[in-house]
C-alpha cells in the first residue's frame, strides 16, 4: 500500500471482532513501532503486550469500570474493544532521558528537567504509538487509542506489574474492525480542519 494511501486511511476503529491476527502481526508491529525518533537516541519507551482475551481482561475491567461511574461516558464502547485479540501499551520513562542527557557531552548532570523545552520522553513515546497506527493499516486491520484513567493507575501497575518510572501514554486496542458494532460513528471529511486554519506561514 502507498504511504500516502495510508496515512489517507487512518482512523480510529472502536469496535472488533474476535477473529485472530495473522501470524507475525504482534512482531511487526513492534518492530515497527521500535524505528521511532528519539531525543539523543535515548529510546526512553517500551511495550506492554497483552496478547488474548485472558491477558487484557482486567484492563477492560478496569476501563469498564470507569465508564461506566462517569457520567457521560458510555460503557458499550469499552464492551466493543474487549474482542480485539491484542493490546499494546506504550511506555515512557522520563529518567532514561534525564539520564543519558547526563552522560552526553552536555554534561547534564544536575538532571533538571528545566533545561528541556517540552518533555520528549513522551512526545517520542507517542511516535511509538502513530507508527503502530499506522502500521496497523498497512496490514489491513483497525485500531484504537484510548487513554488509561488516572483513578486507575495504582490497579493498573500493580496488575500488570509495570515499575513507577514507566508511564503509559495510552493503550492500543488492535484486531479485525466491526463497523456494525462501532458506537461511534466516523468523522465526516467535512469535518476536519481546513489547512489554511491550521497553517501560520512565516507568522503567526
Amino acid at each position: 500500500m502507498e504511504f500516502t494511501e495510508v496515512i489517507r486511511r487512518r482512523k480510529m476503529h472502536r469496535a472488533f471482532t474476535d477473529e485472530p491476527l495473522a501470524p507475525g502481526t504482534t512482531d511487526r508491529l513492534l518492530r515497527a513501532a521500535s524505528r521511532a525518533p528519539s531525543a539523543g537516541f535515548s529510546q526512553g519507551y517500551s511495550f506492554l503486550v497483552l496478547e488474548g482475551p485472558e491477558e487484557a481482561a482486567p484492563l477492560w475491567k478496569m476501563t469498564y469500570d470507569v465508564a461506566a461511574a462517569t457520567e457521560g461516558d458510555d460503557p458499550e464502547q469499552v464492551t466493543a474493544l474487549r474482542p480485539a485479540p491484542l493490546v499494546i501499551i506504550p511506555l515512557a520513562c522520563k529518567d532514561i532521558y534525564l539520564q543519558n542527557y547526563a552522560e552526553s557531552e552536555l554534561n547534564w548532570t544536575d538532571l533538571d528537567e528545566a533545561r528541556w523545552p517540552v518533555p520528549y520522553w513522551y512526545i517520542d513515546t507517542g511516535f511509538t504509538a502513530l507508527l503502530i497506527l499506522l502500521s496497523v493499516v498497512d496490514q489491513g486491520i483497525g485500531a484504537v487509542l484510548f487513554g488509561i484513567p488516572p483513578s486507575n493507575m495504582a490497579q493498573f501497575r500493580a496488575q500488570y506489574g509495570v515499575p513507577q518510572e514507566w508511564v503509559p501514554i495510552g493503550a492500543i486496542a488492535i484486531g479485525h474492525p466491526d463497523p456494525a458494532n462501532d458506537p461511534v460513528p466516523p468523522p465526516r471529511a467535512s469535518q476536519r480542519k481546513p489547512l489554511d486554519e491550521l497553517v501560520h506561514r512565516g507568522c503567526w
